[in-house]
């Protein structure tokens, strides 16, 4: 059989064991040995046992358990309710200033979990029933949280640029440096949201609390010093070159890790489920890595992204058209597959392409990543939605979906706001040390 035949055959079986709700990670590591053995039937096992052994063993990868046990232990030790307690005494006094403070909450602990999920879900425990408490609206405040919960994979440290690293060989911590301004910029366009939406309909946001101290702000504000010193601390540091990506989370784990320990807050109870999530999450991604690798060497040995760098030469693409309609096929996928997926499935297929065609790679991994927060909102496999549904069991979906529809929009605008000036995401990284 032809290479290129065993490709589009491979691609049709993976698309059908995903729809079949295979895991990601068995699809792509049946798949892809099975192709290679249909290529070069000696090199398959070697394949395998190869890929599996080299990721494993992958110092850069040890980035993703420091990471994950740093933001459980922010959650143990009670940093997220600090950081949203803060957000609320400054913000919670205007229209919608609830939901804003949760998106304020949420990009906080995004800094410290890399994790949409974790963001949404523990924030979402803190802010949800304050937002009930004052009679908001069930689409506003179901949808700012798990709008706000996507803020995980765009402000480092993120567990999508580690991914994305991995699978283009770039730089971690220029990545994650990469992330910091479209992060916060993505996190006013989250607030303006809000404001319009409040403006449109005021009912959404029919009571607002009355403004705190300026004494209770600032001992707030105070109280989170902890949280906003660590990310400072871990993502300042690989900035300024004084340690790398992996040191970081190791140090940011350490913090975390001290700070329980000073508030009381780290029994063993406590240790052992921060402990076993951290185990169950990085099992589950690097289940799914051990299967893009061995799928990546499959698709190498079909030599399938040559040929289609081949011909997007003679189409004469121009390097920004590739680029929009590469973002508009994510924005497709992301409908009805889950983000990790679609990085590791289409990656190692258009990494060729974008290369020859003079994309800057860190800067399409921004836009990648913005696209990929769209996708996790997305209706009908939006994840970060059916984790709100878990908190807010009594909210309908569709009034969960309703409200996330602003959201998805101002992620669109974020996107073509990057697009149009890459130096937004490049600036950063383009100055920083080591």
């Amino acid at each position: 059989m032809e290479p290129l035949s065993v490709a589009l055959l491979g691609f049709t079986l993976l698309f059908l064991l995903l729809f079949l709700r295979v895991p990601v990670g068995a699809a792509m590591l049946i798949v892809g040995t099975g192709g290679i053995w249909l290529i070069r039937p000696a090199a398959s096992l070697a394949v395998l046992a190869g890929e599996v052994f080299n990721e494993s063993s992958n110092y850069a990868l040890t980035i993703l358990p420091l990471f994950i046990l740093m933001g459980n232990l922010a959650g143990i030790s009670g940093m997220s309710r600090d950081l949203y307690r803060a957000a609320h005494s400054w913000l919670g006094h205007f229209k919608g200033g609830l939901a804003s403070a949760s998106i304020v909450g949420c990009a906080g602990f995004a800094a410290l979990s890399g994790s949409s999920l974790a963001s949404a879900l523990t924030m979402g425990r803190v802010s949800l029933p304050e937002m009930q408490r004052y009679q908001y609206d069930d689409s506003l405040s179901t949808g700012a949280i798990a709008a706000g919960g996507t803020l995980g994979i765009l402000i480092p440290p993120s567990a999508g640029f580690v991914i994305y690293a991995i699978l283009t060989e770039e730089s971690i911590g220029r990545l994650f440096v990469a992330g910091v301004l479209p992060g916060i910029m993505l996190t006013l366009l989250f607030l303006v949201t809000i404001w319009i939406v409040v403006s449109l309909d005021p009912d959404k946001a029919p009571k607002s609390a009355q403004p705190a101290p300026m004494a209770t702000r600032l001992r707030a504000l105070g109280q989170s010093s902890l949280i906003i010193g660590i990310i400072v601390i871990t993502i300042g540091g690989i900035y300024a070159g004084v340690f790398s990506a992996v040191e970081a989370a190791g140090i940011g784990a350490a913090l975390a890790l001290l700070v329980c320990v000073v508030r009381r807050r780290l029994n063993w109870a406590a240790a052992k489920e921060a402990v076993t999530e951290t185990l169950k999450s990085t099992g589950t991604v690097f289940f799914i890595l051990f299967g893009a690798f061995v799928f990546k060497t499959f698709v190498g040995f079909t030599g399938l992204a040559y040929q289609l760098s081949l011909w997007v030469g003679e189409q004469e693409f121009s390097a920004v058209q590739v680029v929009v309609a590469v973002l508009a096929m994510y924005i497709i996928l992301g409908t009805f597959l889950e983000g990790f997926a679609i990085l590791v499935l289409t990656i190692p297929l258009l990494q060729p392409v974008l290369e020859a065609l003079g994309v800057n790679m860190i800067w399409f991994g921004v836009l990648i990543v913005i696209v990929l927060e769209m996708a996790l909102i997305s209706p009908p496999v939006g994840i970060n939605v059916f984790v709100v549904k878990g908190i807010a069991p009594r909210v309908p979906l569709n009034t969960i979906f309703r409200g996330i529809w602003p959201f998805w929009f101002a992620l669109m605008v974020a996107v073509g706001i990057v697009t149009a000036f890459p130096q937004i995401a490049l600036i950063l990284p383009n100055s920083m040390f080591g």
